[in-house]
């Protein structure tokens, strides 16, 4: 069946951030007027936050011209966050701090000879990261207490800025969080040639050969306009014979037309809130980016479940379900679960299993 009736995610994952994604969280176990930038401006310069490879490391004291314009960029990079902070951006703010992010940890982790870090430097860039993947944990998140604020996070400025002299113990008891690999649609087929239930084999090249991506990037509900509807999805559970064992699982959302183009910008949920039996759990919501009146003919949202594989240290995407517009209406809602590779255009579209295991949903409408 193509569906049909069945019967802010709160983590309990233990510590002070226990809100945030778990392994954030146990990174952190004891951590004590609107204004508009030009998109190509922001592009270009998320692309500069990359280490350009050029000039080699300086002798003594005085840093090398590369080192030097790199912190710059990291600087620029770090205000700009805090700025979209600090005037209720949230979506500016949320996606600054974890573009920042992924390139202090990959800098953290680098082991390229032209580094003017130490290790202990490199440390505190990793520590720097998982701050600013909490503090955009925080953005996200429906719970108030203990959050990362951003009065904390501008304490770290000073610290990125003077890197290479600083030598004080970090403010907050966090740990860098390593990097994973995300694989593009497609890629994971090239790498994976092992049934679902074994999880052997070799690795499958560099861990930080691809972008890190921390689950958690829920967007807000759009503005209503009149005569319009807008749509929020509850993601309760999906089911799975091994829920058990998925590790770090969650669920990335997207809206495709009949050619598999995006049509709303994708969201990922937080990692899931628990797992029971033959179910993971979220009790999350989906906000859809778009009106339904303005969604193409043929349009369907798509749900990826993705858990990390350990052993070859990449985050896999297991199954796909999926919700065509003829199925948008209030109430509960359970979806078929498909096997991957994840089929954008609905042709080759293969069950996943046999068994009474759905993606179970709840649909809620607003329209004024």
């Amino acid at each position: 069946m193509r569906g049909g009736a069945p019967g802010a995610a709160k983590f309990g994952c233990g510590g002070k951030w226990a809100w945030a994604a778990p392994e954030l969280a146990a990174a952190a176990a004891g951590a004590v007027p609107r204004g508009s930038v030009d998109a190509a401006t922001r592009a270009r310069d998320h692309g500069s936050l990359e280490r350009s490879g050029r000039g080699g490391a300086a002798t003594g004291p005085a840093m090398s011209e590369v080192t030097r314009s790199l912190l710059q960029r990291w600087g620029a990079s770090f205000r700009r966050g805090a700025d979209f902070d600090s005037w209720g951006q949230l979506v500016e703010a949320i996606d600054e701090y974890q573009i920042l992010a992924r390139h202090l940890q990959k800098e953290a982790q680098a082991q390229h000879n032209n580094s003017e870090f130490t290790e202990e430097q490199k440390k505190t860039i990793g520590k720097i990261a998982t701050c600013l993947e909490l503090r955009s944990a925080a953005l996200q998140s429906t719970q108030s207490q203990d959050e990362f604020k951003l009065e904390d996070l501008k304490k770290l400025e000073p610290i990125l800025k003077n890197i290479l002299t600083y030598n004080k113990e970090f403010p907050f008891d966090v740990q860098p969080v390593p990097l994973r690999r995300i694989l593009a649609p497609g890629e994971e087929e090239n790498l994976e040639f092992e049934d679902d239930e074994e999880e052997g084999g070799a690795g499958a090249g560099s861990p930080d050969s691809f972008p890190a991506r921390v689950p958690g990037t829920l967007l807000p509900r759009l503005p209503s306009e009149p005569g319009m509807t807008l749509l929020t999805i509850k993601i309760e559970k999906i089911g799975l014979k091994d829920a058990g064992q998925c590790i770090d699982p969650y669920i990335t959302v997207s809206v495709k037309d009949l050619n598999g183009i995006d049509l709303t910008p994708v969201q990922d949920t937080p990692v899931a809130s628990r797992k029971e039996d033959t179910y993971v759990h979220f009790n999350v919501d989906i906000e859809l980016q778009k009106h339904i009146e303005k969604l193409t003919k043929g349009a369907a949202i798509f749900f990826e479940f993705k858990h990390y594989k350990p052993k070859k240290r990449f985050t896999s995407t297991k199954c796909f379900a999926f919700m065509e517009m003829d199925e948008i209406k209030p109430g509960p809602i359970i979806i078929e679960l498909y096997k991957k590779p994840t089929d954008f255009k609905r042709k080759k579209l293969q069950l996943l299993t046999k068994k009474p295991l759905y993606l179970h949903l709840h649909q809620t409408l607003h329209k004024e």
